[in-house]
């Protein structure tokens, strides 16, 4: 028997240390970002180098040219760079709205390799 509860403590160790690596700081952004559904506010929170501006400029590209097929397409955007983009590529998700998103599961890069 207690070799029993040892065991079930250990599970219960290792399972709780694979769900907090993978949550995001208390209070912080997300880690992740639909770039097809997303506000102006979340996307600034998440990405590195783009702040509100930048965010909303993402949002009316959007809304004026349709959704993003791959991470690679928000260089399209005045103020987005490559360097951005490859900065922030594993933080981008790309899904259409009616699709559920894959957490840690990236937007395609676009690049062929």
């Amino acid at each position: 028997m207690p070799k029993i509860r040892t065991l079930l403590a250990l599970l219960a160790i290792a399972v709780s240390s694979v769900v907090l690596a993978q949550a995001p700081a208390s209070g912080g952004p997300p880690m992740q970002v639909n770039i097809n559904t997303a506000d102006a506010e979340t996307i600034a929170s998440v990405l590195s180098g783009v702040g509100l501006k930048k965010a909303q400029a993402i949002v009316e590209h959007r809304e004026n040219h349709g959704r993003f097929d791959a991470a690679t397409d928000l260089a399209k955007v005045k103020g987005i760079g490559e360097a951005t983009v490859t900065r922030n590529e594993a933080k981008i998700v790309v899904s259409t709205e009616g699709e559920g998103h894959t957490p840690g599961k990236p937007a395609k890069s676009g690049r062929h390799e």
